[in-house]
């Protein structure tokens, strides 16, 4: 999208006209509520689907990105390599825009060819340089030379690489984007050492800023590339293992510094400007930035001299200026303007400023204002106000007060603190607040792709950067529509630090929920390079965050990503919860089964009775309710998870403690308490029952059969804890001291009383078995064969069987006696 050439349906002001196609195409319809805006309805968020390593990224720009392991349908695959057109095409879109207007001249290299000779020398033998240069040497045009000398060297052609503000990593994955065509997927680091380690190339790098260990990391993993890297003096030095070949760039000598100030000016110059030129030479030391600006000095000066009033239109006077007055012509009838001081020539950028037209001066004032980051021609219309002001990109490039970095501009070297001593400074706030806001409309466009604004990366970074302690709510808002928009764009460098640029301004602003979104963000990228302490750290922070704004979808896309973080780092924190206190979702099931393959058998009855038997707990059991449900997993400090299910159930049932309530009767009982045979756990929820939602703390106990003592279980029995401490009760065979019985004999051992009593008893049996032994009975009775003494008011629903005569009495109640209805 073009700013400055947009066509009327690209934001949201289309009121008919001609479609792509050239069809006419019908108004759309306004909004009845707001008639006098005409504003469309908005458009749906831009998502953008890619593939980073074996994830699937889904990067929503509303709700906070989702990841989840890629299907196998949707791994991309293997990466193949671009041909020869493909490469020549992305190289001339990566260069930086050509300003509109007359081409200007081309500056020729001069006292380099020695230089170049070399630098293709040694990248032909497959060697790597470093070219170290002040900046203004002239780094940049020698590489633009070495570069088309070396087109045909490797299989894999030349490529150029900018390393402003890039990290190894960050190269590695912009040589890997430049030889290797993979839209919409970002290879994980064994993936992308793997494809880079192919890769034969002449590589340019330009602006690198680092050395020492991120440059072994960056040669070594590339053996089969020769890098031709640009550096200043003050980056840090490589290690003495690199193996680098070392070329100093100096400055021009004094007659070639005349002649690049003649080529600049266009026409030779006179003595008086000769000697100052000399003088020029030995103050800036023979940089050829200081000269290609001198040259630019000259030609406004020449325009001064044919008119007075040349640059009127600009706010620029002769009456108020420091030079000479213009009244006073000289012999070939040109105004007598003087040269400027040495003091101009050294440093001329605010003299050459103040002879630009407002909007090339207000670029510069936006530029000063983000750190020396020159916002793209097609954003300044409509930041600096005139439909015109693009053209302000070919005065400044005529002036050399910007330069090209990678595929940009930007001031040159020494022009910001220039400006800032002239008061370009001084509404630095207001300048960076107003591209903070347009970048943040327009990054946030439909019709704009992440590329363009991963284009644009450097900008926006810069006012973020400037907004994040004074305009906070500003930096919040671009940080939040920006760094959707560099996910997507792969630009995964600036994505962090957009993130946590948002991340100190939300803080500083006091928005929990858009801090909580930054937090969940730096959770993703984090799993995704596999940094799993960090990824659990900012997720955990975002889950609490979200927790306690209710923020349910939000959490839920939070444990999700802990969840994958759980399972790449090979366990779940203690106890199945986050240092936030959020369990991991793969910790917690709604629904679970029964253990895989039944209860234990030293705890299964003789014989299943004929209906299954369901245990909930607050209810008595319900015949033919199947069975209940019941947690897999321990769990501890929710609301609806209070006890550890199925470790519990086996020490309950270990320690013959099962926790039931006991029958009751029709009389004693009032009528909400009671449970029918034909009502659910989930009914009895309304009379302040747990439903089957809630599990019990023994669902996964054997529900014991109503024929063996007539009763559940008692209500009095105390509950085992959670820790599965044992229970003080007395055990279910009637010995006080809790001990099993000694023998079992396949036989039930309690004894029907002469009636049911409706109620439980917590009182052992008179004679407790005395003599333990080991091993069962040679003939257990399979079939149990005590019948009720006294039948039921209501018929059971489940048969009991008999109970054997010879048993003794048991504390829970008669044999045979049904649930209560």
């Amino acid at each position: 999208m073009d700013p400055t050439n947009h066509r009327p349906e690209e934001y949201g002001h289309d009121h008919g006209g001609t479609g792509h196609d050239g069809a006419a195409r019908p108004p759309r319809p306004r909004d009845p509520l707001t008639p006098d805006f005409g504003q469309p309805a908005p458009a749906l968020a831009r998502t953008v689907r890619l593939v980073s390593g074996d994830f699937l990224l889904t990067v929503n720009p509303v709700d906070g990105s989702e990841i989840e392991p890629c299907p196998p349908g949707e791994r991309p695959a293997r990466p193949a390599k671009r041909t020869a057109d493909e490469r020549a095409d992305l190289r001339r879109a990566a260069a930086p825009p050509v300003p509109p207007g007359p081409a200007l001249p081309r500056l020729p290299l001069l006292e380099r060819q020695e230089e170049r000779e070399r630098l293709v020398r040694l990248l032909a033998r497959g060697r790597s340089v470093r070219l170290t240069g002040p900046a203004g040497s002239g780094r940049t045009a020698l590489l633009d030379a070495v570069a088309d000398d070396c087109a045909g060297l490797a299989p894999d052609g030349v490529v150029r690489l900018c390393g402003y503000r890039k990290t190894p990593g960050e190269l590695l994955h912009d040589l890997f984007a430049a030889v290797h065509h993979a839209p919409l997927y970002r290879p994980e680091r064994s993936q992308l050492l793997e494809l880079v380690h192919d890769i034969g190339a002449v590589v340019i790098l330009d602006d690198l800023e680092f050395g020492g260990a991120g440059l072994d990391e960056l040669l070594d993993a590339t053996p089969e590339c020769a890098f031709l890297l640009s550096t200043t003096p003050d980056v840090a030095a490589p290690s003495p293992d690199s193996r680098l070949e070392e070329v100093f760039l100096a400055g021009l000598g004094r007659g070639s510094t005349l002649e690049l100030l003649e080529r600049a000016v266009g026409r030779v110059l006179d003595d008086e400007e000769a000697n100052w030129a000399g003088d020029l030479w030995f103050e800036s030391e023979g940089l050829p930035l200081r000269f290609v600006q001198a040259g630019a000095l000259l030609r406004q000066r020449d325009q001064l001299r044919a008119d007075p009033h040349a640059f009127a239109e600009n706010g620029y006077s002769l009456q108020t200026s420091t030079d000479a007055p213009f009244d006073a012509p000289s012999d070939d009838g040109d105004t007598d303007i003087p040269l400027p001081s040495l003091a101009d020539g050294a440093a001329p950028a605010a003299l050459l400023a103040s002879r630009l037209s407002p909007s090339a001066r207000d670029t510069l004032k936006f530029a000063v204002a983000l750190g020396g980051e020159l916002p793209h021609q097609a954003h300044l219309p409509a930041l600096v106000g005139d439909t015109h002001a693009d053209a302000a990109l070919a005065e400044l490039v005529g002036c050399a007060l910007v330069t090209a970095v990678g595929s940009r501009y930007r001031l040159a070297a020494g022009v910001r603190p220039q400006l800032e001593a002239s008061g370009y400074a001084d509404e630095a706030a207001e300048y960076a607040r107003t591209a903070a806001q347009h970048y943040a409309w327009w990054a946030g466009h439909p019709s704009v792709t992440p590329e363009r604004v991963a284009a644009e990366a450097d900008a926006v970074q810069a006012a973020l950067a400037a907004l994040v302690t004074s305009e906070s709510g500003a930096a919040v808002l671009l940080a939040r529509t920006a760094a959707p928009a560099f996910a997507g764009g792969l630009h995964w460098g600036a994505w962090e630090r957009a993130l946590r640029s948002g991340q100190e301004a939300a803080r500083n602003a006091g928005e929990v929920a858009e801090e909580a979104y930054f937090h969940h963000e730096l959770g993703i990228l984090a799993l995704c390079g596999g940094l799993l302490d960090r990824a659990r750290a900012e997720l955990e922070a975002s889950i609490g965050l979200r927790g306690a704004l209710a923020d349910k979808r939000g959490m839920i896309s939070g444990r999700r990503a802990l969840a994958l973080v759980a399972d790449r780092s090979g366990g779940t924190p203690p106890g199945g919860r986050t240092a936030a206190g959020e369990e991991v979702p793969d910790a917690r099931h709604e629904e679970s089964a029964s253990p895989s393959g039944g209860a234990p058998a030293a705890f299964a009855p003789p014989e299943p009775p004929t209906e299954p038997v369901t245990l909930v707990a607050g209810t008595a059991a319900v015949p033919g309710a199947g069975p209940a449900p019941s947690r897999r997993s321990i769990l501890s400090g929710t609301r609806r998870n209070l006890v550890a299910a199925g470790a519990g159930a086996l020490l309950a049932a270990v320690l013959g403690t099962v926790v039931t309530l006991g029958a009751t009767s029709d009389n004693d009982r009032p009528e909400h308490d009671r449970v029918k045979t034909e009502q659910s756990a989930r009914e009895d929820r309304d009379d302040g029952g747990l439903s089957a939602d809630e599990p019990p703390e023994d669902s996964t106990s054997r529900p014991r059969d109503p024929g063996e003592d007539g009763v559940v279980g008692t209500a009095d029995d105390p509950k085992p804890s959670a820790s599965g401490a044992p229970s003080s009760r007395p055990s279910a065979s009637g010995d006080p001291s809790g001990k099993p019985t000694d023998e079992p004999t396949g036989e039930p051992t309690d004894k029907p009383t002469g009636k049911p009593t409706g109620e439980p008893t917590d009182k052992p049996t008179d004679k407790p078995t005395d003599k333990p032994t080991d091993k069962p009975t040679d003939k257990p009775t399979d079939k149990p064969t005590d019948p009720p003494t006294t039948p039921p008011t209501n018929p059971p629903t489940t048969q009991a069987p008999p109970s054997s005569p010879n048993t003794s009495t048991s504390a829970s109640g008669p044999a045979g006696s049904p649930p209560a209805a």
